[in-house]
Formats: structure tokens, sequence, C-alpha cells
């Protein structure tokens, strides 16, 4: 799954551990969905759209790979 995280925090000159602060959860979990080594669940995907005011689908993308079951 593609992600936008790193722009978004751009946007509102955010560091990762605002973001993890803000979300509850920790700077490691901001840079593992950030490097795309994890997924966040609906729930903390739910409120980092929140927080940017953006779309879950415009922060989170499915990749060609993410279709296959």
């Amino acid at each position: 799954m593609k992600n936008n995280l790193r722009v978004e925090r751009a946007k509102l000159r955010m560091t990762q551990q605002d973001l993890a602060d803000r979300v509850h959860v920790s700077r490691q979990t901001i840079v593992a969905i950030e490097q795309g080594k994890f997924n966040p669940s609906t729930v903390l995907a739910l409120r980092m759209s929140a927080i940017f005011n953006t779309p879950v689908n415009d922060i989170f993308e499915l990749e060609e790979g993410d279709w296959k079951e």
C-alpha cells in the first residue's frame, strides 16, 4: 500500500512524534507506516484522516499487488 503520510505531515509541519502523540501510537509505528512496512488499522487510518482533514484514500492508496488474494 502506498501512502502520502510524510507529505501530509509536512503540510502541517508535523513531526513523526507529533503525529504519533495525536493518534496514540509510537513514533516507530509512524515510521513503519511511512516506509510501507506496516498497514494501519481502519481506526488508525481514520484518525489520521481526521487530523489531516483529508479523505483516507488521499492518504493511503492500494497498489496492484494489494488486490491479490
